[in-house]
């Protein structure tokens, strides 16, 4: 059972949304090599906002996901993509079906 997720908004600058829709496709083998996050969804809330939703069992799958090489890549690209910083709420799970 996962018991924290994250729910992460983002949106793109004007004329890159593309760019920022490849970054999100690119990050999938990244996250598929972390053993503790599941679900990872990359999703589009609108025609210049994203969104990264994902579950992890406890708060260290939480964290080691933060600091891996998705969150690394996230600070990297953000100024050359984001019209903000990312939006990252941390959530409790109450019940899931996974």
């Amino acid at each position: 059972m996962v018991t924290k997720a994250l729910l992460v908004r983002l949106e793109a600058k004007p004329g890159k949304e593309k760019a920022v829709e490849e970054f999100l496709l690119s990050a999938l083998p990244l996250v598929e090599q972390e053993p503790g996050t599941k679900p990872w969804l990359a999703v589009r809330f609108g025609p210049s906002t994203f969104g990264i939703i994902d579950a992890f069992p406890d708060e260290a799958a939480r964290e080691t996901h933060l600091g891996g090489p998705v969150g690394k890549a996230l600070a990297e690209k953000g100024d050359e993509l984001f019209a903000s910083a990312p939006d990252v709420s941390r959530l409790d799970v109450l019940a899931d079906k996974t």
